[in-house]
This record gives C-alpha cells, structure tokens and sequence, in this order.
C-alpha cells in the first residue's frame, strides 16, 4: 500500500516546478521585451477586490518584485527562473508563477497585465525602501 501511494505521489508531482531554496535558483534575465513595471487594468477575476490592483515589475537582471494592493501593500521580491524554455517568476516566499507574454500583455498569476510606465506610488514607495539590484524607480 505504501509503495502504491508513493508511485500516487510521484505521478501527481511530475511535471510540477518545485522550488526547496530560494537562494539556490538561478536568476535568468529578462528577455528585452519583458523587462519594466506591468500593471493590472480592471478588475481581474484572481485579486481579492474590483479595486485591487496587482503589478509585476522585472528588471533588465530579472529581478522581480511582485506587488499587490487594495486595503494594503502586499509586496514580494522575486526572481526569474527558466525551465525548461518557461519562464517562471519565484518569490522570496517560493510561490511559483509561470510568466507568459500574450502579444501586448503579459498573464501572470490568473491576471492579466499591461506594460506601464512606472509602478503605482504605492509600490514605488516600497521600492525606494527595499531596491530590487540597486534599481529603484
């Protein structure tokens, strides 16, 4: 019975992306087209509110910070990660989310995002603070 439920296990597992140690993944760096601040416009089905807003930005290094924002700031360093020819953003909390550009947007975590000119004030703020590579806003 044991060795059905590990084989269960392992069949369940496979093809998953599974991250131990943050510090161990290796930074890949954003493609030319990827790297900027990326902002949700509208209400997105993912995010806890209509008015929440969720933004991801990615530096040239492939640095990311991953925040959202509604009653607060929930703000979240990362980083990208290829495997396997997919781009992955890994957070600091080891959450993993596949990053896929979809023409002039980009889907990220159920959302869909939009390129922007720079982050909303509130995660500029937090970047002035908490710098993602020394780059901050």
């Amino acid at each position: 019975m044991k060795t059905l439920a590990m084989v269960a296990a392992l069949v369940a597992l496979s093809g998953c992306v599974q991250v131990d140690d943050y510090s161990a993944v290796v930074k890949a760096p954003a493609p030319a087209d990827l790297a900027g601040n990326w902002q949700s416009k509208g209400p997105q089905s993912s995010l806890v509110s209509p008015e929440a807003i969720g933004s991801l930005v990615i530096t040239p290094e492939g640095d990311t910070l991953d925040c959202r924002q509604w009653q607060r700031v929930i703000a979240v360093p990362g980083k990208l990660m290829l495997r396997s020819g997919t781009l992955y953003n890994v957070t600091a909390k080891r959450e993993i989310y596949e990053v896929e550009r979809a023409g002039s947007t980009l889907e990220y975590d159920g959302m869909t995002l939009e390129k922007v000119e720079r982050p909303t004030q509130a995660c500029a703020d937090y970047l002035a603070t908490h710098p993602l590579n020394g780059v901050t806003p």
